[in-house]
C-alpha cells in the first residue's frame, strides 16, 4: 500500500469515528457511550481508534471542536448577506430558529456535554467555555455597532435568549419555542436602537 492510499485510509477511519461519535454523543449523551460501541458502529477496531485519538476524552473534544467550527461557519454564512449589524443579528437568530425546527434536534451540544462535565477544570468544560466565550464576543461586538450604550447586558440576554430557546426546543412546540425567541431578540434590538435614538 502506498503513503498516499494509507494516509487516505487512516484519513477515512478518523472521518468514520468522528462522524459516528458526533451522532451518538449529540442523539444519546456522552457517558452513556463507550469505546465498543463507537468502534462497532464506526466499523473500525480499538487499535484504530487509538491510532487517531488517545482515548475516549480525545474523541469528545474532537467532536465539540467540529461542533464549534460548525456553529462559526453558520454564524458567519447568516451575517454574509447582511449589511447593518441589526440585520447580521436577526439573520444569525433566524439561523438558531432554522437550527432548533431541524428534524433530530436534541438542544444545544454544548450544553448537553458541560451538563455531563460539571467539573470546571476538565478540559470538556473549558471547550464548552471557550465556544460561549466566542458566541457572546461575537454577539456583543454586532450589538455594540447598534448604539452608543454599553452592549455587555445585551449581549449576555442574548445568549440567554438562545441558551433558553436551545434548551426548550426539544421539549415543546418548537415553532412557538422559535417565534418566542425571535420576539426577545427583536426586543434587545428595538432597546438598543431606541436607546440610541434618544441620544
Amino acid at each position: 500500500m502506498s503513503s498516499r492510499t494509507e494516509a487516505a485510509g487512516t484519513s477515512e477511519a478518523r472521518k468514520r469515528l468522528l462522524g459516528t461519535a458526533t451522532r451518538i454523543f449529540y442523539r444519546e449523551g456522552i457517558h452513556s457511550v463507550g469505546i465498543d460501541r463507537l468502534t462497532a458502529e464506526a466499523q473500525v477496531t480499538r487499535a484504530t481508534l487509538y491510532r487517531h485519538f488517545s482515548g475516549k476524552e480525545d474523541l469528545i473534544l474532537a467532536y465539540l471542536e467540529q461542533a464549534d467550527q460548525g456553529i462559526r461557519g453558520q454564524v458567519a454564512a447568516a451575517q454574509a448577506d447582511a449589511d447593518s449589524a441589526v440585520d447580521k443579528l436577526r439573520a444569525v437568530a433566524r439561523s438558531i430558529a432554522e437550527g432548533i425546527r431541524s428534524p433530530g434536534f436534541r438542544g444545544c451540544a454544548f450544553l448537553n456535554a458541560v451538563a455531563e462535565y460539571p467539573d470546571p477544570a476538565h478540559p470538556v468544560h473549558q471547550a464548552v467555555l471557550a465556544h460561549r466565550q466566542w458566541f457572546l464576543d461575537t454577539v456583543t461586538d454586532l450589538l455594540s455597532q447598534t448604539g452608543t450604550a454599553s452592549a455587555d447586558v445585551a449581549g449576555r440576554h442574548f445568549v440567554m435568549l438562545r441558551d433558553g430557546a436551545m434548551a426548550a426546543g426539544c421539549l415543546f412546540d418548537a415553532d412557538l419555542v422559535c417565534e418566542t425567541f425571535l420576539e426577545g431578540i427583536e426586543g434587545i434590538l428595538q432597546a438598543r436602537t431606541a436607546v440610541s435614538d434618544s441620544v
